[in-house]
């Protein structure tokens, strides 16, 4: 049976979400560079990509195809620390982990859930409307929680993640 941990407070995930901020614009920043070049290398080859726009930007912004890219990409970072580990770097930073209510991880769908319902951290007001449960809008949709882990078990969740 899976050690159990209290509820994370407000003021933890909160930091935690600023830290991710950071992580997902870089995130943002890295996919965008690797889609800019391989889209100028497809238009060198196929010029007809880019007909109708007076530059390469404003053929990207128009689009839709690459702004879908760009949220996929953010959105399969987090996806993937939340399924694989419970926890993103800033979660790892304050000790924080989300897990289902018996410890085991989250499945895929609620992971989506929660990214979809999280609201960019505005699910996180949740919290201050009903201070005892300490559920974020997103963990009760999701059947989800992010608890508070010791130092000792974030250590150990730090390398089982490695592995």
């Amino acid at each position: 049976m899976a050690e159990a941990f209290p509820p994370a407070p407000f003021w933890r995930r909160l930091t935690a979400l600023l830290y991710d901020y950071l992580v997902g614009a870089s995130v943002f920043a890295l996919a965008h560079f690797a889609g800019f070049a391989a889209v100028l290398l497809a238009s060198h080859f196929y010029p007809p990509l880019t007909d109708g726009y007076p530059d390469l930007a404003s053929f990207l912004n128009a689009s839709l195809l690459y702004k879908g890219y760009l949220l996929a990409c953010v959105l399969g970072c987090f996806l993937w620390f939340w399924t694989h580990g419970g926890q993103t770097l800033g979660m790892r930073a304050w000790r924080l982990k989300l897990q289902n209510a018996d410890g085991t991880p989250v499945r895929l769908g609620q992971a989506l859930v929660r990214a979809l319902t999280g609201l960019l951290g505005l699910g996180l007001l949740w919290m201050l409307l009903r201070p005892k449960t300490r559920q974020a809008l997103q963990d009760g949709l999701s059947g989800s929680q992010v608890v508070l882990l010791t130092v000792e078990a974030n250590r150990l969740n730090r390398l089982q993640g490695i592995g």
